[in-house]
């Protein structure tokens, strides 16, 4: 038996030093640059792993690094830990509740984005050479793996750069984070059924019928009873004031534990029971904005550098290196991707303008592709060489997701914004103490503008929309909205609360600026330029400022148009 020393503990913690330090340091440097952390945290691992200091420090290597063991031990137990509670925050982000009751659009271009791309790589891929396989008997469980991998899209991935373009929160983002959703699930699902048909001796019609039903069932049980059961115990918790958010993160690391224990019972590896776990979590609707984000900055800040620097430790990259490999994977990942949206857009409703857009929002693999390559790898299912033809397939899509999805959307016909704002439609001083009461308030004088209908059609359009996905920014902003038949331009109805009013806003903070949106069908231009614009003139502390201290209707209205007359002279 093997004991863990004081210098297993010092060199455990050096390690963990290095390897935090730098992925977070490097990290934040990528993101000034506009570039993924991913890639940075990655990057480390290479340089302090085998690939740069292995093969030119060695002896730094082995002393920083030992092949011992029990130090490896230590350090991949973390990286585990990370590994599974990075599967618990995508759950968190993945709304599946919305993107069901959407159903439509959002179930059409998920599946498009699931058939299209498997049957792409999979006609590809079953023809690599075998010098590629760990098995060639196992050509057909490898495929569908492959096929699987290029399916998954990062989800997080996506959602973070919708938010840095600020238009998060248009129909058009809800739309695509609904369909990646269900992508999210649908993929899992799949990739759970392969790896457990992968560990079997021999492949059989029962065993696999056993797989599938047992990955379904559990998936039934966790996103209904399961649902119902955590949403009770949250709102339980709340009604007895307890502490939080340190209550709420304890509840989650218990059911993402249980969760993944029964999943690697039935032989569904644990990996999707805390991904339910996360959802089954964020489904809850007594689960605060707030305590998400608590959740998620834990998660980013500390588990997920460690897990992606400790994957630069694994292998030598320059060893495994095969270019053609690497640029057939890449590129069979992102067109295959594409296309599958691409395709799906057809079936819908969605105007030509939309296309593009959603179908660049699928390309990048990113982190879930890496995850599911790792694990893959470990379980000996592929080979080095395909598991670093994943990672760099993986980066390269999320590299350029950001540039790309941002050419699309500036690529639309540009509108001037001020347009939609007048200063008959400014509520200087809220009375509404609540959500509701304020977009009522909001509707009221809405109402009486030209062309709109009636408070209470208004009032309900709005809430529904408020139901299916919050609006509330950070800063104190909030922008519901809603679409209109009748309706010829939009309208904007801005509200200012001087005391704040609770929004479920992901800070936490109180709002105190309402921007009410009112969109013709099928507008999503105006739309998405509307929401882009706000959240760029509020991210602003003199706006903020001088919308807050301004004494009347009156003030209100010149700090507006100041700030949206810039923003059209920087456009021109």
């Amino acid at each position: 038996m093997s004991y863990i020393t004081d210098h297993n503990i010092l060199i455990f913690l050096v390690q963990f030093f290095l390897l935090l330090g730098l992925a977070r340091g490097l990290g934040e440097l990528f993101r000034k640059i506009k570039q993924p952390a991913i890639t940075a945290e990655i990057l480390v691992g290479v340089l302090l792993g085998p690939t740069v200091f292995g093969r030119f420090l060695p002896e730094f290597s082995q002393v920083i690094f030992p092949l011992s063991s029990t130090q490896q031990n230590m350090l991949e137990t973390v990286s585990w830990l990370g590994l599974l509670f990075f599967l618990l925050e995508v759950g968190l982000e993945v709304d599946f509740s919305s993107a069901w009751r959407q159903k439509g659009d959002a179930l059409k271009i998920a599946l498009a984005d699931v058939i299209i791309p498997m049957i792409i790589a999979f006609a590809v891929l079953f023809f690599i050479p075998d010098k590629f396989l760990v098995d060639p008997e196992k050509r057909l469980i490898f495929t569908l793996f492959m096929a699987t991998a290029m399916t998954i899209s990062a989800l997080p991935i996506t959602a973070r750069v919708f938010h840095e373009f600020g238009v998060a929160k248009t129909d058009l983002g809800f739309l695509i984070i609904s369909a990646l959703s269900v992508n999210d699930i649908i993929g899992w699902m799949i990739f759970t059924l392969v790896l457990g048909l992968f560990t079997q001796s021999n492949i059989e019609m029962m065993k696999i019928v056993v797989v599938f039903l047992r990955v379904i069932g559990f998936t039934a049980i966790c996103l209904t009873l399961g649902k119902m059961l955590t949403n009770k115990v949250i709102e339980k918790m709340k009604n007895e004031q307890f502490p939080e958010p340190g209550s709420s993160l304890t509840f989650i690391c218990l059911l993402g534990l249980l969760c993944g224990s029964i999943s690697q019972k039935l032989g569904i590896h644990a990996m999707f029971g805390f991904f339910l776990a996360g959802i089954m979590t964020g489904e809850a609707k007594a689960f605060s904005e707030k305590t998400r984000q608590v959740v998620s900055q834990m998660v980013y800040a500390i588990f997920i550098p460690i897990f992606f620097a400790s994957i630069g430790l694994k292998i030598d990259f320059f060893k495994s290196f095969n270019l053609t490999l690497v640029l057939l994977v890449s590129v069979i990942g992102i067109l295959a991707r594409f296309l599958g949206a691409w395709w799906g857009v057809a079936f819908t409703k969605q105007s030509k303008a939309n296309r593009l857009p959603i179908a660049i929002a699928h390309t990048p693999g990113g982190t879930m592709e890496i995850v599911i390559g790792l694990l893959a790898f470990e379980s000996k299912l592929i080979t080095a060489p395909v598991f670093e033809a994943i990672v760099f397939g993986a980066v390269v899509s999320s590299v350029i997701l950001g540039p790309w999805l941002g050419w699309a959307l500036k690529n639309r016909k540009e509108i001037s914004i001020l347009e939609f704002f007048s200063k008959r439609s400014i509520i200087f001083d809220l009375k509404a103490k609540n959500r509701d009461a304020a977009i009522k308030e909001l509707c009221e004088l809405a109402a009486g503008q030209e062309d709109l209908p009636e408070t209470d059609e208004l009032y309900k359009l709005v809430v529904q929309r408020e139901e299916i996905m919050g609006t509330g920014l950070e800063k104190g902003v909030a922008v519901p909205h809603a679409r209109l038949e009748r309706l010829r331009k939009p309208l904007v109805v801005v509200g200012r609360s001087l005391t704040g009013i609770d929004w479920n806003s992901p800070d936490g903070k109180p709002t105190n600026f309402i921007f009410l949106i009112f969109t013709p069908n099928n507008d999503d231009t105006a739309q998405i330029q509307l929401l882009a614009s706000i959240a760029k003139m509020m991210n602003k502390g003199q706006n903020q400022q001088g919308l807050m201290q301004a004494p009347d209707r009156e003030g209100m209205w010149l700090v507006l148009h100041s700030a949206l007359s810039e923003r059209i002279i920087k456009r021109k």
